[in-house]
């Protein structure tokens, strides 16, 4: 019974660290790089079950993916770091898609700590029986 604790704190672990990772998406949305340098790059975080099959173990963050340094370019030719044409360089992040990412990050989260609020729940109760 106690396993619920430990397979749903797995879970809060790894959805802070993706939501981590997307708050950095979004905060950097918007950072200009010159165009002979990268744009900032886009993070994901990697997941996998740990001892897969065990019925235990619940999720792990494996580490950490970067996206493309590439970026877009843009026409900014007052921009103190464009370029000899008048580009710049802006990471190829998609707001929208960063925003659905955040909310299934929270939920995911939400719903882990609900696992843990209702074992912690359990166990107080199951405590109580043998005051009573």
């Amino acid at each position: 019974m106690f396993d619920a604790l430990g397979t749903a704190g797995t879970g809060l672990y790894a959805h802070r660290k993706w939501l981590d990772a997307v708050s950095d998406n979004i905060a950097n949305i918007n950072t200009v790089s010159s165009t002979d340098g990268e744009a900032f790059k886009e993070r994901f975080v990697v997941a996998q079950a740990a001892d897969y099959g065990s019925g235990e173990g619940g999720v792990r963050v494996a580490g950490a993916q970067l996206g493309s340094g590439e970026g877009r370019l843009v026409h900014e030719p007052n921009h103190p770091l464009a370029d000899a044409e008048g580009y710049v360089r802006y990471p190829d992040i998609d707001l929208g898609e960063q925003m659905t990412q955040l909310i299934m990050a929270q939920r995911g989260y939400q719903a882990n700590l609900a696992s843990v609020e209702r074992a912690t729940d359990a166990y107080r109760a199951a405590l109580n029986l043998g005051k009573g």
